[in-house]
């Protein structure tokens, strides 16, 4: 048995360019799905809409309902220079954690937008990012003045943008979509609660910072992000009752999984307890899952927080299993990262 490593470097794998999917699959549920067991080298490939197949009566499809926000902002700093914003998280009214690009964005730097009708002002930086105020609140007019943001591995054009939404998402909030969510189509969710699936939903506002590469070497030293998340009183009693029937409760997505371990870290000794505000969990190689019995989830760029949840879920040999699973993957043509294919684990 491999001991849990937590060095960053041991999370690295070589990806050929050609292996990052550019444009999504038509039908959504056409896409393929690795399936994965927990503890054995046994790999099967399917295609997503059999997750009929493995889902069973009185089990708890949990799905994140969030919706990416159109918070990708063009403008130009009082000297000329055109600037990229990505939104990443509101602190105040008017005041915003980003992402920027650009030359000089400092302190101080004051930034025209939708052509001078709102303007931002650098407060502070914020590591890899920044601080923003702006001179109004930007949230009610953000479907005029902003675009949906896909990940800069994508170059293709979105031609549709509902593509980068799940058909579920009704909570505008994140900056990226929980991509695992993408392969459902209602009809899908529709056969699946005819089957006695139960479908859950909570909330968790995805953040850029998700799909950063690790930068320190020891992955404990990592600075974990923040990310606001919502498990509400109907959700603990579905998910108890899935429990105490003996269904398993099956998290669509990493996403999902932290907002439900989150749930799981809050509980009094109920197993799970309504959850309302930001989470700080960090989900490492080691960390006993005590709530997600399934994941379904995508595959994750390298040295990725991601990557490094999953390996966590998959236990004592995660880390091996894991990355020995992507070598089966890429040799057989999988599609990998936010329109690419599945994996589910069991």
């Amino acid at each position: 048995m491999e001991k849990q490593s937590l060095r960053t470097e041991d999370f690295e794998y070589q990806l050929p360019p050609g292996s990052i999917a550019q444009i999504p699959v038509e039908p959504r549920d056409s896409s393929r799905m690795m399936v994965l067991s927990r503890g054995s080298t046994e790999i099967a490939h399917r295609q997503f809409h059999n997750i009929e197949d493995y889902l069973k009566p009185g089990d708890a499809l949990v799905l994140n309902d969030t919706r990416v926000r159109p918070g990708r902002l063009h403008g130009k700093k009082e000297t000329g220079g055109s600037v990229e914003i990505l939104l990443l998280r509101r602190l105040e009214e008017r005041t915003w954690v980003v992402m920027v690009r650009g030359r000089g964005m400092r302190s101080g730097v004051r930034v025209e937008l939708s052509g001078g009708k709102v303007f931002g002002t650098i407060l502070k930086e914020d590591g890899q990012n920044r601080v923003m105020r702006f001179t109004r609140s930007i949230s009610p007019i953000l479907c005029e003045m902003g675009e949906i943001a896909v990940p800069p591995y994508i170059r293709e054009r979105l031609v549709d943008e509902e593509r980068y939404q799940t058909v579920y998402g009704d909570k505008e909030g994140s900056a990226a979509a929980p991509t695992a969510g993408l392969h459902f189509t209602r009809n899908l969710l529709e056969r699946l609660r005819y089957k006695g699936v139960k479908i859950v939903t909570v909330t968790l506002h995805v953040g850029e910072d998700t799909f950063l590469p690790v930068r320190v070497e020891r992955i404990t030293d990592h600075p974990i992000h923040r990310e606001w998340c919502c498990v509400n009183d109907k959700a603990v009693r579905t998910i108890k009752g899935v429990r105490r029937g003996g269904g398993r409760v099956v998290a669509v997505g990493t996403t999902t999984a932290r907002v439900l371990e989150t749930a799981a870290r809050a509980d009094s000794g109920k197993k799970i307890s309504p959850v309302y505000g930001e989470t700080d969990v960090f989900i490492t190689p080691g960390y006993r899952f005590r709530l997600v019995d399934v994941l379904i989830t995508n595959f994750h760029l390298p040295r990725s927080t991601l990557l490094m949840m999953v390996a966590a879920f998959v236990g004592a040999n995660g880390r091996k299993q894991i990355l020995d699973a992507y070598k089966v993957a890429i040799m057989a043509g999988y599609r990998f990262y936010s329109f690419g294919d599945a994996m589910l684990i069991l």
